[in-house]
């Protein structure tokens, strides 16, 4: 090494230092500080386990990774999953627990692949159910009904007799205001305020059309709400929504110029955005899917920053008169694992 290096070398190690002394105490930095106490904080903390259903399919497999990170709880929170689907799949499970084992999270206390009801469900503190059987070819709605009842049936007594009594769940297999009143039906123990179903995905979908709209950020869209349905008879409306653009905050029916457009782009644009997904990449959603189940979740049990409302199906109480004893999407506010519909 040369001495101008050797000099560049010593100026920096000074340099260093200097940051260190002004940062922290001693030789460990402010950063280092911060690390050692968050890791202490993870490790004193059992884990949370998280259950998650259809778990060899495509939303799942973007899923776990997301969960496994903190998306879900956060990033000092540790996490065990367990991964549930036909027992012809464990062998793909298995592939997958290798693959979070090989990210070497630091929150993934272990994974757990299983095809049996009671091994997956015992203990379980947030239930994400994924599978679903998909609509086939020539099936009419009653056939799916059907077929999908007596999956939910059979997962809604498992969480009754295995899970935690206070277990949180996420119904995203459609169709998921049906199924997820199905499981919660065949959970009497469970509080049916526990039960909901995922229309996230409907929100940030409605959040991407108005901020491509208005060449703004999503993060600059609040309170767009989705009413209803995770279906096509979904109703995203804007009329409660705001805007923040240039350090001020507009609606958004101003925003957009009135109600034509909101009414002949923006909410056919929504309620169809998965059959326009699924004609493009000839698959359904998956990332766009994952995501929208750890932003339900992480809000519904971290709860909801001031002033902002989330979307997600939940047990009407008769609000807005929908009939109570449905599962219905109403703009919420969270705060630890409680939901308030906005009145």
């Amino acid at each position: 090494m040369s001495a101008d290096s050797n000099a560049t070398t010593r100026r920096a190690v000074s340099r260093m230092s200097r940051i260190a002394a002004h940062m922290g105490v001693g030789s460990q930095t402010g950063f280092e500080a911060a690390a050692t106490s968050a890791s202490r904080v993870v490790s004193q903390q059992p884990p949370v386990t998280v259950l998650v259903t259809g778990a060899a399919g495509q939303i799942a497999y973007s899923l776990v990774f997301l969960v496994a990170q903190g998306r879900l709880l956060g990033e000092e929170t540790p996490i065990k999953l367990h991964l549930l689907d036909l027992p012809q799949f464990v062998g793909a499970l298995q592939g997958l627990a290798m693959e979070l084992e090989d990210c070497a999270f630091p929150l993934l206390r272990g994974v757990v692949c299983t095809g049996d009801l009671k091994e997956a469900f015992k203990g379980v503190d947030v239930a994400l159910l994924v599978g679903s059987f998909p609509r086939q070819a020539g099936m009419e709605r009653n056939d799916l009904l059907a077929k999908n009842a007596a999956i939910f049936k059979e997962q809604g007594r498992a969480l009754d007799q295995y899970a935690s009594k206070n277990v949180k769940v996420c119904v995203v297999g459609n169709p998921a205001n049906t199924n997820a009143l199905i499981a919660q039906a065949c959970a009497p123990s469970i509080p049916k305020e526990n039960f909901t179903a995922l229309t996230r995905l409907d929100q940030n979908r409605a959040k991407g059309f108005l901020a491509k709209k208005l060449h703004v950020s999503p993060g600059q869209i609040h309170n767009a709400i989705i009413w209803g349905n995770h279906s096509s008879t979904q109703f995203p409306d804007v009329s409660h929504g705001q805007v923040s653009i240039d350090g001020r905050t507009v609606s958004l029916k101003e925003a957009v110029g009135g109600t034509e457009w909101v009414e002949k782009e923006f909410i056919p644009g929504v309620q169809q955005r998965g059959a326009a997904v699924i004609k493009a990449r000839q698959k359904s959603s998956a990332a766009s899917a994952a995501n929208a189940v750890v932003g339900h979740v992480h809000d519904w049990l971290v709860g909801t920053p001031q002033g902002e409302w989330v979307s997600m199906g939940v047990y009407s109480d008769g609000s807005y008169g929908i009939p109570p004893g449905v599962i219905y999407s109403f703009p919420l506010t969270c705060s630890r694992g409680n939901w308030a519909i906005v009145q």
